[in-house]
């Protein structure tokens, strides 16, 4: 099938036109984060600047997840006790959400999108939590944005894209192969794109632009074991699949990666399902219907 939209290059796709901003706020977050210099007060002061995000952020702190005996009253406060990471992966979702369209398209559902990122960012910390790194809470947020460009793509490219949406969904094929075979390039390759043009941490790019290419990763011994593990959790099926598509790939990348045992990949899949179930509410998303520990069975 020949189209123009083949020998468009992702920057003709994604002009600078069609490209959501997302907030200061969210962008001076990540940029502190990447920082050994800063405190409390540093990371206050972006929140504090923007006054919706201030009261999410408070009404997150507040909330049952942390279970707090008192309110917390001030963002300062809010970040010593939780950590800035848990802070500004909260703000970073919020931002991307706020900015992300909602195609109108058969099989394509948002909120489920959501749903899968918000898994699949759980799963990639507490991988890189059993490998002892110490980027994982970059991992969750490499993980949490390695999607968040299907949607730009179904809105600027419906005629080509929608066709290959269907196809994963209706055959169970990954997306990026469908993708390469089409233009030449992948949702990664777009989403890293869109990360550069927000000026986010050259860190995410790179976990963001490699999340398709786990068996490469691994073939890279210990200087890619983060990268891999956002890979790894985009082998995770998704809330809206009847059946778990690559659980064979994963299964053999989570042997090679972290452990052979089935024990140790039933304790952390137990462990993403029952943070996943106490996390979604606090971004206003349903809890997926089936977890993972059912789908592994």
């Amino acid at each position: 099938m020949s189209t123009v939209a083949e020998k468009a290059s992702l920057e003709e796709v994604f002009h600078t036109d069609v490209l959501p901003a997302l907030p200061h706020s969210a962008i001076s977050l990540l940029q502190l984060s990447q920082r050994d210099d800063v405190g409390p007060n540093d990371f206050a002061r972006p929140i504090e600047a923007d006054p919706g995000l201030m009261g999410q952020v408070l009404r997150f702190v507040n909330s049952s997840y942390f279970g707090f005996s008192r309110e917390i009253m001030s963002v300062p406060q809010a970040i010593t006790l939780v950590g800035s990471r848990a802070i500004t992966n909260f703000a970073l979702w919020n931002a991307v959400f706020s900015v992300i369209p909602n195609p109108t398209f058969g099989p394509f559902d948002l909120k489920s999108l959501w749903q899968d990122s918000l898994r699949r960012a759980i799963f990639a910390r507490k991988a890189g939590r059993s490998l002892k790194l110490a980027e994982a809470e970059d991992l969750f947020a490499g993980a949490l944005l390695q999607d968040m460009a299907v949607p730009l793509l179904l809105k600027e490219l419906p005629e080509q894209y929608e066709p290959l949406v269907e196809k994963r969904a209706a055959e169970g094929m990954r997306l990026s192969g469908l993708e390469q075979e089409m233009f030449g390039w992948d949702h990664a390759d777009a989403a890293a794109l869109l990360a550069k043009r927000w000026n986010l941490p050259e860190e995410f790019v790179s976990l963001i632009a490699q999340h398709t290419q786990m068996e490469d990763l691994l073939g890279k011994g210990d200087m890619s074991r983060g990268a891999a593990c956002v890979a790894l959790a985009s082998l995770l099926p998704s809330c809206q699949d009847k059946e778990w598509h690559e659980k064979e790939q994963f299964l053999s990348a989570f042997a090679r990666l972290i452990d052979p045992s089935a024990d140790v990949l039933q304790t952390i899949l137990c462990e993403v399902d029952e943070q996943t179930a106490e996390f979604a509410p606090l971004l206003k998303l349903p809890v997926p219907e089936r977890t993972l520990v059912a789908f592994a069975e």
